[in-house]
């Protein structure tokens, strides 16, 4: 079987949220993607919630946990 070049295949969105606040935080995530789950009373499950919802910001949290996975490898 080949494996996927997708380096989201089989990884959670809840996997990803949780890596990247355990890497940044929440205050530096809210500067690097600018949206409210992330600055208001912020926590994995609220920003699930909207994650979930809302396409555009989603597709920007992959976008950094892509970015930040040669870092989160290390």
């Amino acid at each position: 079987m080949e494996k996927s070049k997708d380096p989201l295949h089989g990884i959670t969105l809840q996997t990803i949220i949780e890596q990247l606040v355990g890497f940044y935080g929440f205050d530096t995530l809210a500067e690097l993607i600018n949206i409210k789950c992330f600055k208001d009373n912020p926590s994995v499950k609220s920003s699930l919630t909207f994650l979930r919802k809302t396409d555009w910001a989603r597709k920007k949290v992959e976008e950094l946990y892509i970015r930040t996975l040669p870092k989160l490898n290390k």
